[in-house]
């Protein structure tokens, strides 16, 4: 028996290290055209993007004038005290570089990474889109396409190519947090709604 639990053990060991390395070496492959883009949400200060948010934007930005997909839907509600959504400020900072605003959506709702996900399906459901291109910064794509399957939406992963996180000093905390955060994910698949905080629970779930 105390084999057992050994071996088990270091299983677990084993498996928490692999998730960590596919987070840190995550690479998206060769992305096929799609109806629209999805923007997972960051920080925006006031009526600007954050570096974070601008970054991904741009990459979305990217796609779309290089007809690898043909809308684009911006995710995250306000932040506390926030005039604007960071779905608007991005929004507003593409139709800046020149994307028709008629070709753009909003999610005003969502706080996490699942609600941006589960809303923008909603969106692309009302819109009768099929296919979905997952844009963010590569260490959060893990958990993000993770959180896409689980939903069944039909996604490719593209992580943008010019991530505000690129010194150790700034990439570090983040693999951290998206580590914890992809295990987190995972067990929350199995606690029912009704146990968590009300602002686990996605909007529109």
């Amino acid at each position: 028996m105390k084999r057992l639990f050994k071996l088990l053990f270091w299983i677990g060991v084993l498996y928490v290290a692999y998730i960590g390395y596919s987070i840190w070496t995550f690479e998206g492959g060769e992305t096929r055209k799609t109806d629209a883009a999805i923007v997972l949400g960051a920080a925006a200060y006031h009526d600007k993007p954050s570096p974070v948010l601008r970054e991904r934007v741009n990459h979305a930005v990217k796609l779309y004038k290089k007809g690898d997909v043909d809308h684009i839907i911006f995710t995250g509600g306000k932040g506390e005290g926030a005039p604007f959504a960071e779905s608007e400020v991005a929004r507003d900072y593409a139709v800046d570089m020149g994307v028709p605003k008629h070709d753009t959506f909003v999610d005003m709702t969502s706080k996490i990474t699942e609600g941006n996900i589960i809303n923008a399906k909603l969106i692309g459901q009302e819109q009768g889109f099929e296919d979905y291109t997952l844009v963010s910064d590569p260490l959060h794509m893990k958990r993000s396409i993770a959180i896409a399957n689980q939903i069944n939406l039909d996604s490719e992963a593209s992580p943008t190519t010019t991530s505000a996180y690129q010194s150790l000093e700034t990439r570090v905390p983040f693999f951290l947090r998206e580590w914890g955060f992809y295990f987190l994910y995972k067990g929350s698949l199995v606690i029912p709604d009704t146990w968590k905080p009300d602002d686990w629970v996605p909007v529109n779930r």
